[in-house]
């Protein structure tokens, strides 16, 4: 039986972990009661009894609970952006090239952004391949539902006096300093970030990761891009599925309640669209993260998952 804490259980991204962990017959949860979950000694207890611990909180407290559990054996999940682009931690995106052997052997996973993952699993095998230069400007487009803003921002949006701008989809880190980027120049083998344009908008989850190419910058064209895919992503949990749409639209939440995340190409031979779908709560967070538990278990990276 693994022994599995969830430091962080009452945000979305734990609730979700929870909910799919509290169906396995391999798993038992190391709970704390409202009382003690902000207690230091509590959580730092628990983690000593944890095989596995994950990090559901903001940057700052996923620092200093890991600085908590470097005192115990547990292996660390978390999800939060703080070790992300860290040397020390092994950042927890198994379909990059060796990384599924690095996760499985690492006491220290630091579990992708959801844009970032839609990103990383476009571009990352371009580059590997030698069709995207690695110092190529890049721009991309994510558009994911309000619950990957948090309690507050799913409050804002199923308010019934919210405001009348929720309602249509709504652009944000403007500045260009999301805190996603760092992750998805580094982690696609990219010399700069990408213009990057995420759009919140009026659904619960899911996400729609879409980066535009012109063939005439790439060392390849369409058809070697969808080979490259074919080729790299036929697992249940990412899966390359040749232009699919819906009658000619692709909607953004295709893949809500689901952990799998679903790779496509269109376009012609100019103009060239990479989209990636799947749930921001799922492959973009909590199921991500289950996905990582799995492969440090060495049990079917799908168990718990849903696909």
């Amino acid at each position: 039986m693994t022994t599995v804490f969830i430091d962080g259980s009452a945000g979305t991204t734990g609730l979700r972990i929870y909910e799919r962990l509290t169906a396995r017959r391999d798993i038992e949860l190391i709970t704390l009661s409202d009382e003690l979950r902000k207690d230091k000694s509590a959580r730092q207890d628990a983690m000593s009894k944890a095989n596995i611990t994950f990090l559901c909180l903001p940057d700052d407290a996923a620092r200093e609970a890991a600085i908590l559990a470097d005192s115990t054996d547990t292996v660390v999940i978390d999800t939060s952006t703080a070790h992300r682009t860290l040397d020390c931690w092994t950042y927890g995106m198994p379909e990059l090239m060796g990384m599924r052997e690095k996760i499985s052997a690492s006491k220290r996973i630091a579990n992708p952004g959801c844009h970032a993952s839609g990103f990383i699993a476009l571009m990352a095998p371009l580059v590997d391949a030698g069709i995207v230069k690695g110092d190529e400007l890049l721009s991309c487009m994510s558009v994911t539902g309000y619950s990957g803003g948090g309690k507050k921002m799913i409050a804002e949006y199923e308010s019934e006096d919210k405001s009348s701008l929720l309602s249509a989809p709504r652009q944000y880190g403007l500045s260009q300093s999301h805190k996603h980027l760092k992750e998805m120049a580094k982690m696609s083998g990219l010399d700069n970030p990408p213009v990057f344009c995420p759009v919140v908008s009026n659904f619960y989850s899911g996400m729609e990761v879409t980066v535009p190419l012109f063939a005439s910058r790439l060392n390849g064209c369409i058809d070697d891009i969808k080979e490259v895919y074919r080729l790299r992503y036929h697992s249940p949990i990412v899966h390359f599925e040749d232009s699919s749409d819906e009658n000619g639209f692709i909607s953004s939440n295709a893949l809500s309640g689901r952990d799998d995340m679903q790779i496509s190409v269109y376009g012609n031979e100019e103009r060239i669209i990479l989209v990636s779908r799947f749930d921001n709560l799922g492959k973009g967070a909590s199921g991500a993260a289950i996905q990582n538990m799995n492969i440090v278990l060495g049990v079917d990276e799908t168990t718990g998952l849903i696909v």
